[in-house]
């Protein structure tokens, strides 16, 4: 059984010009441990089919389930981190960030402390771990948010273009960890991503999605070693093959 069965979802909503199709019949399996990137142009669904998984949005039709069991509501199976930097509690410090969802599950202080101690130093930030959020950069604020992300350990880590907002050298810095943190937690993961190039040195798996409405166009699976080489020809070849599913090939030669 795979670790998450999306089947048939759909997603419908009104808006003053009609009723919208946002998402249509999208049907996915996701391997335990496995990480698939969603991409996409604008509006295609990706975020919404995330939100979805996450529990925030009821599905128009279909169902989720997630080791088994129905998808009804956010739940403890689900770790999210999105791109905006507000998620932080800024009155928290990065300690009392990634201590959060395990203070609401009732751990006991000493065990959370803990917890949330190790969380950092897998996203390395041991040495941060009394600073607040306005003391960190936005690299940093990114990772604290991962570590909370994992803190309460998740089956699932939904992520929603989480690098989008930083820098090219933080990004590429940040897609390390991630791997890397992936590659030590060994967690499903499910990544939401513009970026093309994002995507092939993340991913086992990517899904391409096409608007109006939202739905699964074709799916690529990434066979390349890792740590991946992003000035392989192998991994430049990949981008071209995403960029040609895409139809942007012409736009980006």
């Amino acid at each position: 059984m795979s670790e998450i069965e999306i089947r048939e979802v759909s997603l419908s909503y009104d808006t003053p010009a009609g009723r919208v199709q946002g998402v249509q019949e999208v049907s996915l399996d996701i391997e335990r441990s496995e990480f698939l990137c969603l991409v996409g142009p604008s509006g295609c669904g990706k975020s919404t089919l995330l939100n979805i998984i996450a529990g925030f949005i009821p599905p128009s039709g279909g169902e989720i389930r997630i080791g088994g069991k129905a998808v009804n509501g956010h739940g403890m199976d689900r770790g999210v981190v999105f791109q905006d930097f507000a998620q932080l509690f800024p009155w928290r410090t990065a300690l009392g960030n990634v201590a959060f969802g395990l203070e609401m599950k009732g751990v006991a202080k000493d065990e959370r402390e803990k917890i949330a101690r190790e969380q950092l130093r897998l996203v390395k930030l041991e040495k941060f771990v009394a600073s607040y959020p306005h003391h960190l950069s936005g690299g940093m604020q990114q990772r604290v948010a991962i570590a909370r992300a994992l803190a309460y350990n998740p089956a699932v880590l939904l992520m929603d273009e989480p690098f989008a907002a930083l820098d090219a050298l933080t990004r590429d810095d940040m897609q390390r960890l991630l791997a890397d943190v992936w590659h030590e937690t060994k967690k499903t993961v499910i990544y939401v991503t513009h970026n093309v190039a994002e995507a092939v040195y993340l991913a086992d798996r990517v899904i391409i999605m096409t608007p109006h409405p939202g739905t699964v166009k074709s799916e690529i699976r990434i066979d390349l070693p890792r740590p991946r080489d992003p000035l392989s020809v192998e991994f430049l070849d990949y981008q071209k093959r995403l960029l040609r599913e895409l139809g942007q090939d012409k736009a980006n030669n």
